[in-house]
C-alpha cells in the first residue's frame, strides 16, 4: 500500500479530476483566459521550482525524499529554512495552477482537499518521526520555520 500511497499519486488524482471537470462538466463557468493562463502558469512553475529546490537540498544533504521513511538528517538549509514542507507546498501550487489553467472552477475544492490529505497522511506522520529522531533540534526547527509558508 505504501508504494501507491505517495503524494504524486494524490496530486495526479486531483489533476485528473480537475481536467475531467473542465472537459466534461464545464457548466459555462470560467476564470477568464488572462487570469487562468498567467496565474496558473506562475503557480505551476513556482510549485515545480519549490519541488526541485527541495529535492536538490535533500540529495545534497544525503537524506531521503520518500515520505514514509525517517530521514538521516534534519535538513534546515536551503528552501527548508523558509518552509518545512516545500514539496507538499509545491504539490498544492501545481494543482491550483492547473485548476486555473484548465479553467476548472468547480474543481477549486480539490485544493483544500489535497492540502488536508497531504497533512493527515504524510506531514503529521513525518513530523512525528522527526520529532522522535531529532528531539531538541526538531523542537527548535519547528519553532523557527512554519509548516507551509
Amino acid at each position: 500500500m505504501k508504494l501507491i500511497d505517495l503524494p504524486p499519486v494524490w496530486l495526479g488524482a486531483g489533476i485528473a479530476l480537475a481536467w475531467g471537470q473542465a472537459r466534461f462538466l464545464p457548466m459555462g463557468l470560467g476564470f477568464g483566459p488572462v487570469l487562468a493562463d498567467l496565474l496558473g502558469g506562475l503557480l505551476v512553475g513556482g510549485g515545480l521550482v519549490l519541488m526541485v529546490l527541495a529535492v536538490v537540498e535533500l540529495r545534497r544533504q544525503k537524506t531521503t525524499v520518500l515520505p514514509h521513511a525517517t530521514p538521516a538528517k534534519l535538513v534546515q538549509s536551503g528552501i527548508f529554512s523558509r518552509t518545512r514542507n516545500p514539496i507538499y507546498l509545491g504539490d498544492v501550487m501545481v494543482l491550483a495552477g492547473l485548476i486555473l489553467y484548465f479553467d476548472a472552477v468547480l474543481a477549486l475544492p480539490l485544493i483544500p482537499v489535497l492540502t488536508w490529505i497531504l497533512e493527515k497522511r504524510f506531514i503529521l506522520p513525518e513530523e512525528n518521526r522527526m520529532r522522535r529522531a531529532f528531539r531538541a533540534d526538531w523542537a527548535r526547527y519547528e519553532q523557527k520555520v512554519r509548516r507551509w509558508v
